[in-house]
């Protein structure tokens, strides 16, 4: 019974979400994609259907779901936008789950009813300048001065660094390169010393916003740190564990829409008197894109089980996030070579499916990184 009660549950989250992204996100795709905008009051939207607390219980204004209506939610939105779908799983997953798994009791009460909610946007930062893959050699520093910590450094490619309100930052409170030199804090926008660079202009995902983080004699209370002092670089890579389900989910809506709208051309395009899906070459091209589609939702969803089971994700969101990404890079390719000259055209979705991919084998590391993950945890 609780089984069917579940998948019940799922696909009423999928309809909805699909409901959503057909309603709200679909006729403003490349208004927001050429002209780079990143709409604010589509996350208020979101929030009101519960779409930016998904994995925060309800005591904190979020609706209270698991992995598996997560990965559902992020396959129906990305689907169709893939940043949409990016800037939802790096508010939920980053920011906001970085406060829920972390935080102390006033700080979640302060702070997840107002992320939940989506009356608040947040941002995560990790990533600099010169320390991507590299984070623990991070420049960004947090001095210890009475009550209150003064930062000094940025952070770069920061998803949300000018519309948030909010961001959870990790800084060097120790000598660089100590795992537990780094410390988590809570900085509001506004505090003086903190403001965001110019957005930049990207190849894909380009409604969702990115752009760098500035410190500059920043003065955090002591009451913003995050869990311990020293803490924050193992808290992240903790969170990163699950983030990478997040990404890979969001792999998996891109090349899941890149296929779909292969398949309805090849059904409808004709040449030589028949339609193109008679063709092997396509078919066969189709068959594996499919195969591509339904392996990752199998990874993603074992990855989502036992998340949600409180077991360790370290190797199979690894895994996950490398197939699924690798294989939306593959999937979109095949999408735009089906569709011809018109996949090279904005006529179509494929290219944007195309463009948006790439992002995913880099975002929360990159594959070589997942590969180098999955090495260590297979060799113990």
């Amino acid at each position: 019974m609780e089984q069917i009660e579940m998948e019940e549950q799922l696909s009423m989250i999928k309809a909805s979400a699909a409901e959503f992204a057909q309603t709200h996100i679909l006729p403003h795709v490349m208004e927001w994609d050429e002209q780079q905008v990143f709409p604010v009051d589509l996350f208020r939207k979101l929030g009101e259907h519960g779409f930016m607390g998904i994995l925060v219980p309800e005591i904190y204004g979020g609706s209270g779901l698991g992995y598996q209506e997560y990965i559902t939610i992020l396959d129906e939105i990305s689907k169709v936008c893939g940043s949409i779908g990016l800037s939802v799983a790096a508010h939920n997953s980053l920011c906001t789950n970085h406060i829920l798994s972390f935080a102390n009791e006033d700080q979640k009460m302060h702070y997840l009813p107002k992320l939940a909610s989506g009356e608040w946007i947040g941002a995560w930062g990790l990533t600099e300048a010169t320390t991507g893959s590299d984070a623990g050699g991070m420049e960004t520093t947090a001095v210890e001065d009475g009550d209150y910590f003064v930062i000094n450094g940025s952070k770069n490619f920061i998803t949300h660094a000018i519309s948030s309100q909010v961001a959870v930052v990790i800084a060097r409170t120790g000598p660089k390169g100590d795992k537990h030199g780094m410390t988590a804090f809570i900085i509001e926008k506004g505090t003086p010393g903190f403001s965001s660079g110019k957005k930049e202009n990207k190849l894909g995902m380009r409604a969702s916003e990115t752009a760098c983080l500035f410190f500059d004699g920043c003065r955090v209370h002591k009451d913003q740190v995050v869990g311990e002092v020293g803490d924050g670089f193992v808290q992240s890579l903790k969170l990163l564990d699950g983030g990478r389900i997040s990404i890979a989910a969001l792999s998996l809506g891109i090349a899941r829409g890149a296929y779909e709208c292969a398949l309805k051309y090849a059904l409808e395009r004709k040449q030589f008197g028949t339609e193109i899906f008679n063709f092997q070459g396509v078919s066969f091209k189709l068959a594996e894109m499919a195969t591509d589609v339904e392996a990752s939702e199998l990874l993603i969803r074992k990855a989502g089980e036992i998340k949600n089971s409180g077991g360790k994700v370290t190797k199979i969101s690894a895994m996950a996030k490398l197939f699924a990404s690798e294989a939306a890079v593959k999937v979109s390719n095949e999408a735009v070579q089906i569709l011809g000259g018109y996949g090279f055209t904005k006529d179509f979705p494929a290219e944007k499916f195309f463009r948006d991919a790439k992002l995913c084998t880099i975002g929360e590391g990159t594959s070589n990184i997942q590969r180098m993950v999955i090495a260590r945890e297979i060799s113990k």
